[in-house]
């Protein structure tokens, strides 16, 4: 008996994936913080996504033959939402630590019911008012409140602006989840993402930068490690509860705190305060309280399986 509790308390090997995907997003932020010394973010953003496209076209190669004009759209429209997100995130890792970007960036967690309330007008439940809260006074101690009112640099403005077109991403693909196919919506909103970042470098006055390996490693990299995630995420999820999930990919934030220290990042004790309600407003945002019949259900369905094993 003692051995079986242990072993219900210890992460399954599903847990254990998301983990270690989570800990590979935390990673990312000094890796992309060093290579904006090497590159402009919309190529980099533009490189990566494309890498991604041409892998992810690969895989799902067999069902791009059946592709539709509506899915067509949703994947373009999907893949600006993720360049503006990732762009406007990379531009800010030029001036701020990869440490704050990560905390910033995991605003869009509970972004995403405000953003449901004022385009659905769907209203959120009250937990994810109350993580809300909680993530605006993180952002507020960890941006550094003084008499004149928050500092937020254009670094840590483009970041919050980039958590919420990634929130506008999620909210996207709720929308067209279940109309399309996710293989083919999956390749054309990687390369749609790519192909914007690449039509931006007018816009932003970028060129083409010289080859370093550090440009290159790294988005060749995330573009690879993109794949393996997202295959990863949909692998695990079939047996790790939406709740759990919650909990573990709130981790990304201090993953990437974990290997910004790493790399030379030292936040200050308020900023560190800020950095653990944006966290904990991150999960409590993202728990949904189950009602009495939801509980009555889950219960009976417990001893339906208890009686099957008897």
């Amino acid at each position: 008996m003692l051995h079986t509790s242990i072993r219900e308390r210890l992460p399954s090997g599903p847990e254990l994936a998301l983990i270690g995907v989570t800990a590979i997003w935390g990673s990312t932020f000094p890796i992309v913080h060093e290579a904006m010394n090497h590159s402009g973010p919309s190529f980099f953003v533009g490189l990566r996504f494309v890498i991604a496209g041409v892998l992810a076209a690969a895989v799902f190669y067999k069902t791009l033959r059946g592709i539709s004009l509506a899915e067509v759209g949703a994947g373009v429209a999907i893949g600006a939402a993720i360049a503006f997100g990732y762009g406007l995130q990379t531009y800010g890792l030029q001036s701020i630590s990869s440490s704050v970007s990560a905390f910033i960036t995991a605003l869009y967690v509970p972004l995403v019911p405000l953003l449901q309330w004022a385009v659905m007008r769907r209203r959120p439940d009250r937990g994810a008012l109350v993580g809300v809260v909680l993530a605006f006074i993180g952002l507020v101690l960890l941006a550094g409140p003084s008499a004149t009112g928050i500092s937020l640099g254009h670094g840590e403005l483009a970041t919050l602006l980039g958590a919420v077109a990634m929130a506008a991403e999620i909210l996207l693909i709720s929308v067209f989840a279940g109309k399309v196919d996710l293989g083919r919506i999956t390749v054309i909103q990687l390369l749609a993402a790519g192909a914007f970042a690449f039509l931006a470098m007018p816009v932003t006055g970028e060129t083409v930068p010289a080859f370093s390996w550090w440009w290159f490693g790294a988005a060749v990299g995330m573009g690879v490690s993109s794949c393996l995630i997202q295959a990863t995420m949909n692998w695990a999820q079939r047996s790790v509860s939406p709740t759990r999930a919650t909990i573990i990919y709130a981790g990304e934030p201090v993953w990437g705190g974990i290997f910004g220290r790493i790399a030379g990042d030292r936040l200050p004790g308020l900023a560190i305060v800020g950095a653990i309600f944006i966290v904990v407003g991150v999960i409590v945002s993202e728990l949904k309280p189950r009602s009495r019949r939801e509980e009555a259900a889950a219960a009976e369905e417990i001893d339906c399986a208890t009686a099957s094993q008897a």
